[in-house]
């Protein structure tokens, strides 16, 4: 005789449900476990690091002018033999001009030390020192630093300078400088 199917299936899952089913009466071993966990130590958990808000920034420099841009437009000058060049302004300096001691220096590296005042025509002369710690004279006229530096003023704290650098452009610019005293 053979058992349904639904029947087979009953009476193999009864075991297994009433088998979840049992009830125990002594749980003692339970509670002194569970007692026994409690007295450990516990290890304390660090707290979680504090982060900082995040602070937004506004940008408000797109309303400003682009500094890739320049002031002024640069408009191509015609020199007069058809050669386009621009931002020539005729300045140029002296390259036959044979330098002297004090233009093999950076305008950094040369610092006043003093000035000495004649006084039979009131003119000034400034004393400069050099990174190998020499010190000259230096008056209105020479010229000094890496750049065609011209001096135009020699004053008790500073000597005052007009150099002449590219800029940027294919020609040559005045820019003046000072050298102060230390």
């Amino acid at each position: 005789m053979m058992i349904p199917s639904k029947r087979l299936r009953f009476l193999i899952f009864v075991p297994f449900l009433l088998g979840g089913c049992v009830w125990i009466e002594d749980v003692s071993d339970l509670r002194s476990f569970v007692a026994q966990e409690k007295q450990k130590k516990s290890v304390k958990v660090e707290p979680l690091p504090e982060f900082k808000p995040y602070h937004s920034f506004v940008y408000e420099g797109a309303s400003m002018r682009s500094p890739f841009k320049p002031l002024v437009s640069i408009a191509a000058l015609d020199a007069g033999d058809g050669v386009v060049t621009q931002g020539d302004s005729g300045i140029k300096p002296d390259v036959d001009r044979e330098k002297t001691y004090m233009e093999t220096f950076s305008l950094d590296n040369l610092s006043m030390v003093g000035s000495i005042k004649m006084s039979a025509d009131g003119s000034r002369w400034a004393l400069i020192r050099d990174t190998k710690g020499e010190v000259h004279q230096i008056s209105i006229g020479d010229y000094m630093g890496l750049d065609y530096g011209k001096v135009v003023a020699v004053n008790s704290d500073n000597v005052e300078l007009i150099e002449i650098v590219t800029n940027g452009r294919g020609g040559w610019m005045r820019r003046p400088r000072s050298v102060v005293m230390d």
